[in-house]
Order: C-alpha cells, then sequence, then structure tokens
C-alpha cells in the first residue's frame, strides 16, 4: 500500500472544515442512537455500573480498532491516486487481470457485491440519522409525537434538492456548524464525567473482555449497538479523494475522536447516575433549558452526516461507471479546482425516494437501527480482505504482515457481522436485499458489455484495412469533418462501416476518436491526447482519461488541433454517434433471458455519448446498430 499524493488545497482550516461538514458527519452523529442501542437493542440489558463500564470499554476500542487503527493508519493507505473506496480497491487489483483464475474472479465478484452492500446502508444512513435527531423533540415535547415523521421527510427532501449546488459549497456551510456539534459533544460529556470520574476506568480492555464473559449469548448480542459507533468508516474512506489521507487524519485524531470518546462516556455516566436515561441518554446529558437548541443542532449535524454518505455515493458510483461496472450515467462537475467534487442527479433522487420510503415504513430509529449494522458491516469485511490482497500484489506486504493484519480486523468484522446477522429477519434484510439487487445490476452490466464487445469485434475492421479500401476504391467525399467513436485502438467504428457499406458520401477529413479510461483518477493534458495521421484524410485521435476526469470532447480536439497538428474544422465538423439495439441471440456463454432483457433496458437507458461527451446536439447524427449477445 502506498501513502496517497495530497493535492494542494487553499487554506488548511478551511479544509479541516471541509473534512468536518463532508467525511465526519456520518461517524459524528452515531453518539445520537448507539449507546441506547446497547441497552435498548436486542437483548435489553439492566443499568449496572458492570454492565455500563463493559460496554463503553467496547465502544472505545471498537473506535480504535476499527476506526483509528484499520481505516486511519491501513486502509487509507490502499487508495488509487488518492482515490478511497472499494471501487477504488478493485481497480488496484486490475479486474482485467488473470480472467481466467477463479480465484481472481471470486476476489473481483466478492468486491462487488461489497460496494451493492455499501449502496444498501447508504440508502438507510439518512433516515435513521435524521430521524434519530428529529426524536429529540419527543423528549423535550412528548406532545410533537406526531409530528417527528413530517419533519424528518421535509428535512431529507431539502438536504438532497441541495445537492446541486456542489460538495464545496455544501461542505463550507456545513463545516462550522460542525465545529460547535463536535465541541457540544465534549462539553456535554465532560459535564456529565466529572460527577461520575469511575466511568475513565473503561479504557481497560478487561472491563470489554469480563462483560462478553460474564453476559454470554445476551452479551454478544450487544455488539449490534457497539457496531454503530463505527459505520462511518466506510463513508470517510469513500470520500477520501475529496480531501487526501492527512487532513482526514489529523481532524480525527486531535478533534473527532476525542470529542466523540467524551460524549459516549459522558453518557455512561449519566445511566449510572440515571437509569431512566436509557430513553434518550444523549439528549438526557442537555440540562431542560437547552433540550430544544440541542435537538436543532443534533438535526443540524445529521443532515450532515447524510451529506457524507450521499457525496461518498457519488464518488463511488462514478467510479464504478468510469471502470465499466455500471451503466453511463449524467454527471456533473461542481467545482472547477477539484474532479473529485460532483454530483450525479439520477443517484441523487434514487437516495432520496429511497431514504424518505424507509421513514415512512420502519417509522422509528430503533427499528431503522435494526436494519443498519448488517450492510455496512459486511461490506467492512469485504474490504479488509480486499486490502490485504492489495497489500500482497501492490504493496509488497510479506505473507507474514499482510495475514496478521488480514487475522486481526477479519477477526473483529466477522464477530460484529455474527451479531448483525441476528437483526437480517427484523429489517437487515432490506439492504442486503438491496445489495444483491445492486450486484445483480453490476454484474449483468460487466458481462453484457463483455458479450456485446465480441459481437462488435465480429462486425468491424481495422483501420489498417479500411485505409486500403480508401486507397484503391476511393469513395465519394464531401468537404467539412466527419468524427467517429470507438473504444478501441486500430478499429473502425460501425457508423464509419455503415456509412461506407450504403455508398453514403464519406466527409474529406475523418477522425476516429478513441476514448479509453485509465485506472488513473486524473491523467494531464500532456499524458492524455495522441493524433496519428494515417493518410487519405483519415485521423485518429487518443484521448486517455482519469476515472475521476469528466468528458469534453470537442474541447480536447481543439486542443489537439491546436497543439498536435490535427488539420480539422470543427466548425464545419458532424459527429457521427452509433446506436446499438441489443437482440438476445441464446448464445452458449450468454446470460440468462431475464439478464438478457435486464442488459438490455439498461443500454436503452445509459446516458447518450451527445451528453457523456459534451458534444453539440444540433451536429449530431445516428446511426443504429443490431447487436446480438
Amino acid at each position: 500500500m502506498a501513502e496517497s499524493e495530497e493535492a494542494t488545497k487553499p487554506g488548511r482550516t478551511a479544509v479541516g472544515l471541509a473534512v468536518l461538514g463532508i467525511v465526519y458527519g456520518d461517524i459524528g452523529t452515531s453518539p445520537i442512537y448507539a449507546l441506547r442501542e446497547c441497552f435498548r437493542g436486542v437483548s435489553p440489558l439492566p443499568i449496572t455500573e458492570a454492565n455500563i463500564l463493559g460496554i463503553l470499554s467496547l465502544i472505545f476500542w471498537a473506535l480504535i480498532i476499527v476506526i483509528s487503527l484499520k481505516y486511519m493508519v491501513f486502509i487509507l493507505r490502499a487508495n488509487n491516486h488518492g482515490e478511497g473506496g472499494i471501487f477504488a480497491l478493485l481497480a488496484l487489483l486490475r479486474p482485467d487481470k488473470d480472467q481466467d483464475s477463479r480465484r481472481r474472479r471470486t476476489l473481483i465478484l466478492l468486491g462487488l457485491f461489497g460496494a451493492g452492500l455499501l449502496y444498501g446502508g447508504t440508502m438507510l444512513t439518512p433516515a435513521i440519522s435524521v430521524l434519530s435527531a428529529v426524536e429529540g423533540l419527543e423528549v423535550a415535547a412528548p406532545t410533537l409525537h406526531n409530528y417527528v415523521l413530517p419533519i424528518t421527510v421535509t428535512i431529507l427532501v431539502m438536504l438532497f434538492a441541495m445537492q446541486k449546488f456542489g460538495t464545496a459549497k455544501v461542505g463550507a456551510m456545513f463545516g462550522p456548524i460542525m465545529v460547535v456539534w463536535f465541541l457540544t459533544l465534549a462539553a456535554l460529556g465532560i459535564n456529565s464525567i466529572m460527577d461520575h470520574p469511575e466511568v475513565l476506568k473503561a479504557v481497560a480492555p478487561w472491563y470489554a473482555v469480563q462483560f462478553l464473559a460474564g453476559n454470554n449469548l445476551t452479551g454478544f448480542l450487544v455488539l449490534i449497538g457497539v457496531f454503530l459507533v463505527a459505520t462511518g468508516g466506510e463513508a470517510l474512506y469513500a470520500d477520501l479523494g475529496h480531501f487526501g489521507v492527512t487532513p482526514i487524519r489529523l481532524v480525527w485524531f486531535c478533534f473527532v475522536l476525542p470529542a466523540l470518546l467524551l460524549n459516549y462516556f459522558g453518557q455512561g455516566a449519566l445511566l449510572l447516575d440515571k437509569p431512566e436515561g436509557t430513553l434518550q441518554p444523549f439528549f438526557h446529558l442537555a440540562p431542560d433549558w437547552a433540550l430544544f437548541p440541542l435537538v436543532g443542532l443534533a438535526t443540524a449535524a445529521t443532515i450532515i452526516a447524510s451529506q457524507a454518505v450521499i457525496t461518498g455515493a457519488f464518488s463511488l458510483t462514478r467510479q464504478a461507471v468510469q471502470l465499466g461496472f455500471m451503466p453511463r450515467l449524467r454527471v456533473q462537475q461542481t467545482s472547477e479546482h477539484s474532479h473529485g467534487q460532483i454530483y450525479m442527479p439520477g443517484i441523487n433522487w434514487f437516495l432520496m425516494i429511497a431514504a424518505v420510503a424507509l421513514v415512512l415504513t420502519f417509522r422509528s430509529s430503533n427499528n431503522l437501527a435494526a436494519a443498519y449494522g448488517v450492510s455496512v458491516n459486511a461490506t467492512m469485511l469485504v474490504t479488509t480482505i480486499l486490502a490485504f490482497n492489495v497489500a500482497r500484489e501492490r504493496g509488497g506486504w510479506s505473507l507474514a504482515k499482510a495475514s496478521t493484519f488480514l487475522l486481526l480486523f477479519l477477526t473483529v468484522d466477522l464477530a460484529f457481522l455474527t451479531a448483525n446477522a441476528e437483526t437480517i429477519p427484523r429489517g437487515g434484510w432490506f439492504p442486503v436485499a438491496m445489495g444483491a439487487i445492486i450486484f445483480t445490476v453490476i454484474v449483468t452490466w460487466r458481462r453484457g458489455t463483455e458479450l456485446l464487445l465480441q459481437s462488435y469485434e465480429a462486425n468491424t475492421i481495422t483501420v489498417e484495412t479500411l485505409l486500403g479500401h480508401l486507397e484503391h476504391e476511393p469513395p465519394q467525399r464531401a468537404p467539412g469533418t466527419g468524427i467517429f467513436f470507438t473504444g478501441r485502438t486500430g478499429e473502425v467504428p460501425n457508423a464509419l462501416l455503415q456509412l461506407k457499406k450504403h455508398n453514403i458520401l464519406l466527409p474529406e477529413t475523418i477522425v476516429i476518436v478513441n476514448v479509453k479510461m485509465t485506472r488513473k483518477p486524473r491523467v494531464s493534458n500532456d499524458e492524455r491526447m495522441q493524433v496519428k495521421a494515417f493518410g487519405e484524410g483519415l485521423y485518429e485521435v487518443k484521448l486517455n482519461y482519469g476515472f475521476m476526469q469528466g468528458f469534453n470532447i470537442p474541447s480536447d480536439l481543439s486542443y489537439c488541433i491546436e497543439h498536435r497538428e490535427l488539420p480539422a474544422d470543427l466548425d464545419d465538423a458532424t459527429y457521427f454517434v452509433g446506436r446499438i439495439s441489443v437482440i438476445a441471440d441464446r448464445k452458449k456463454d450468454g446470460m440468462m433471458a431475464w439478464r438478457d432483457k435486464l442488459f438490455a433496458l439498461m443500454v436503452r437507458n445509459t446516458l447518450h455519448a451527445t451528453s457523456l461527451y459534451r458534444i453539440p446536439s444540433g451536429r449530431v447524427i445516428e446511426i443504429g446498430l443490431q447487436l446480438g449477445i
């Protein structure tokens, strides 16, 4: 594993605020419901000093082992040129390498299933975070119970509507609020700890061991609630590309972790003094006069928690599209300075509908908590396995060193996952089912594109063959420039073949554009553009993009005309785009009929090349082609 290349960003303070506003919203709001679920969850526990100290010890070591050690020290180093998330790990493992190896295929499929599960958890985070905060109204004024759901739904709709303004603007607005939030967490915790400083004894791991040993199955199932303190780990890893490793680590160890621990220990001290605080121990930390302000602040913080997973979902989805795991979707760049700051309307509204539906279905954060942990936990386990393989293949780790990493963190992941499996009948089935659906979409798209490519290759010729035809059987040519697109170097686009086959006038200047997505997040202009002249007015332009870069074909062609001696006139150019219709041929090595139909549906609804490449729509001619898979 190698450290990321840190981007240069103005103002360390501004970056720190943005990190708080984007990266730590999810994990920073867990104190609202995590400790409560430990006592009120699957197997309610009596509030005794031994149980309080035992659970606090489990929480402390969960944050230290899972977040501080696993993610901050190790996982953040497994990045693809600064980009994080499960798809970045898959890219590092080179999914197109050794495809005949059963182990390699299994590893990639496992990673894709983990990605699907992460999407399932992403749908739940906005729902549980915002709902848990708004439920604080019931503590301040029980008569407001009937308003909790309408207020929650309204906030969620407003949150998703704000996404089009971009990560930078949203983060700048949210950052100061999160500073106040974490300072409030720490202040509430310190105030309560001063009354019962003995809770600090729970730092010793002995209390966690003693608790698990003394409570048998009941104690083991408490891990369901304990895991909620670490559920933001995957979200902060997915947001790595927005800020880089160093700011994320500094903010965690210097600010976020101390505030979280102080608040959890403060809630424990409260329970020692007022056992009835199990109803809502977080909100009971505040004096009566501060309840309504705390509910308002908590609601703002949970909106920010949702922001963390939404931006993470955008980043993950674009990586998946660029790596060929998902159909093309509309991406809007929201920052001139960072390619990682994007907005994806389709994903945004899909997540909004899912979050609102979950709130209206489960109706309480307690019910949602039962559904929350299993998908995120399973994704963390997959991340551990992928990171082990990245360390071995790309990081040069010895087998002994990598195995120690795997054994330690896999043991912790499996312990949490075994406990969380109990929640599947009570709601945990939802993120698992959504993960399975998204996994099916991913593998169907991946396999379908492979079959489509095979069919496409059977219906095309090489550029050298076309050049021979142009030399020995010159067709009629028309003034102007024709721009065609191909996904493979040296192949003639089918749209060009169709023009030639039907004796249609060919443009005087023919430019074949080959667009390739590299495994790097970004590629400089000098490396990105190559022009090759074949003669007979035929040119090939190779455009290499990083998987975090957006396309702009007209702009790049203008650069080639100016700097790469491409003799084309874009003012008189026509863009020829192929439109493929998929037909199920029932090939021996093909897919099942329902997967063929699913793939055909995705092809019909994928983002058109005109929008993807930013081509002027008034200069596009579509040429259809039917291909069997």
